[in-house]
């Protein structure tokens, strides 16, 4: 079966079970309708081949090693798949960015201008990025599932609607509904270090 075809949540479900009982071809079943999707999404945070497969090859294993941490009451097993390929592609760009900083040398360091403001503009995308995570999870799960596969995944909404059988206009609903959910909730959030009021992007089409 392939990720084109309509995903089966409680099929995932059961596959991430007999995963837990040591089921490689289970494993093997979730990378074969998966995998792809991973990759792309990897692919395109990286911008490098190797270092894609890699972040992959981390995601499936954590899925191996440790089965319960996908949570089917929180969302779809994609959803969870995806944002799991998401965090570690973050991860490897910055443990890229910290190899470079260290192969540079020290005369480049002492010349170079003060990076005080990338600091801090670093420093303000992490929080932003907590806040937009923490708003998501007060979603409901079919708000939160299409938002994911949006945001994380970098799926259409008629590409949502194939992968996960829902009706394309239920999709919009829903993803509407949640972008509304989402702006309200960072709305309250007024702590910004810039002393303005966090706003979402623009809805995916």
């Amino acid at each position: 079966m392939t990720v084109a075809r309509v995903s089966n949540a409680a099929e995932d479900a059961g596959l991430v079970r007999d995963v837990g009982q040591g089921d490689q071809a289970a494993l093997a079943a979730l990378y074969d309708r998966y995998g792809k999707p991973c990759y792309a999404l990897a692919r395109r945070i990286l911008g490098d081949d190797g270092l894609a497969e890699d972040v992959v090859q981390e995601v499936f294993l954590v899925l191996w090693r440790d089965p319960s941490r996908f949570d089917s009451t929180r969302g779809a097993f994609a959803t969870w798949l995806l944002s799991t390929t998401h965090h570690k592609a973050v991860d490897a760009v910055r443990r890229e960015e910290n190899h470079r900083k260290r192969r540079a040398s020290a005369d480049v360091l002492d010349s170079s201008i003060s990076d005080a403001p990338a600091v801090e503009e670093q420093a303000w995308t992490a929080v932003r990025r907590t806040q937009v995570r923490s708003a998501l999870a007060t979603l409901p799960p079919t708000q939160r599932e299409a938002l994911g596969l949006a945001y994380l995944g970098g799926y259409t909404q008629r590409e949502i609607a194939g992968l996960t059988g829902i009706p394309l206009g239920t999709v919009k609903t829903r993803m509407l509904a949640g972008m509304r959910r989402l702006r309200e909730e960072l709305a309250s959030l007024d702590d910004s270090p810039r002393g303005t009021t966090p706003t979402t992007s623009g809805e995916p089409t």
